[in-house]
This record gives C-alpha cells, sequence and structure tokens, in this order.
C-alpha cells in the first residue's frame, strides 16, 4: 500500500464506515492522517487484475513501550462488491505472515458484535476472542459493545 493507493484505499474506509459495524470513526481520515498511524511494513492491498484495490490491511503499534513490541492492531476493509470472494481472508493471511517474519507475536483488534462477517473471517484466520468491552463508546448516538479479538502467533515462542 502507498501513496498511489490512498484514493481507493479511503474510498473503502468510507464505505465500511457508512455501513455503521466497521469503526467508532464516521469520517475517513486525510491520506497523511491514516499513513502516519500506520506501520509501513505491514501495509497490505488486494488488487484484481487491473489493479484496482478491492480491499486492504494495515497494522498500528499498541504502544511504544518494548514489552509492546511484538503486538500490533490491525484493520482489515474489503469493497462491499469484492466481499464474500475471499479478499478479506488473503489479506489476513498476507498480514499474518508478514507480521510473523518480523517477530510480531500479536494481532489484536475490536469489533462490534453486529459484524458478524468480520468475527468469521478472524475466527477462521486462527483469532480468537478474549471479551467484550461493554457500552465502551457512544457511535452514532448509541452505545456500542466491543468485542476484543487477538491472534498469537504459533511460529513465536
Amino acid at each position: 500500500m502507498g501513496p498511489a493507493d490512498a484514493d481507493m484505499v479511503l474510498a473503502i474506509y468510507q464505505s465500511g464506515l457508512d455501513g455503521g459495524n466497521a469503526s467508532f470513526e464516521t469520517v475517513a481520515p486525510t491520506w497523511t492522517a491514516f499513513d502516519a498511524g500506520k506501520l509501513a511494513d505491514h501495509r497490505l492491498v488486494a488488487v484484481d487484475e487491473n489493479g484496482t484495490v478491492l480491499g486492504w490491511v494495515t497494522v498500528s503499534a499498541v504502544s511504544t513501550r518494548a514489552v509492546y513490541a511484538g503486538v500490533v492492531e490491525h484493520s482489515v476493509y474489503v469493497h462491499p462488491a469484492a466481499q464474500g470472494h475471499g479478499v478479506g481472508a488473503a489479506l489476513l493471511d498476507a498480514l499474518i505472515a508478514s507480521t510473523e517474519a518480523a517477530g510480531i507475536w500479536t494481532i489484536q483488534s475490536g469489533i462490534f458484535p453486529e459484524n458478524a462477517a468480520s468475527l468469521t473471517l478472524h475466527q477462521r484466520a486462527g483469532f480468537r476472542i478474549i471479551g467484550v468491552r461493554e457500552r465502551i463508546g457512544r457511535h452514532r448516538d448509541k452505545w456500542r459493545d466491543v468485542i476484543l479479538i487477538e491472534r498469537r502467533s504459533p511460529a513465536i515462542t
């Protein structure tokens, strides 16, 4: 993923936000803000044969403390027209390979309970549910729960 992908990446992000079950955010950031918050080595896009971005995955550091150097938080978004065709699974597989090669032992995230497709996708990729943060934040004037998930690498011991 790079600046040439910015418009498509942010459009897919906004589409997910517009659906209401992807994030507490409601408006995609600028490319500069988006880019600044993501680790450069683990930002990936899935493209079709024409170079059109079908989805993306990124990670952010969870802390600057050295003890958490191997822990990241991820996001994965797939264009609505590409959902259900294996794009999300391919992105997660590529992310897992990328992070394990870099010595990252935990990938974590939070998912709204209503986002059943994302929960299923993540569980198939080896993520497990850690717990539920009840009424953790307000989104569109409604309290929302977040299911915490993580994947611990069996390759990093």
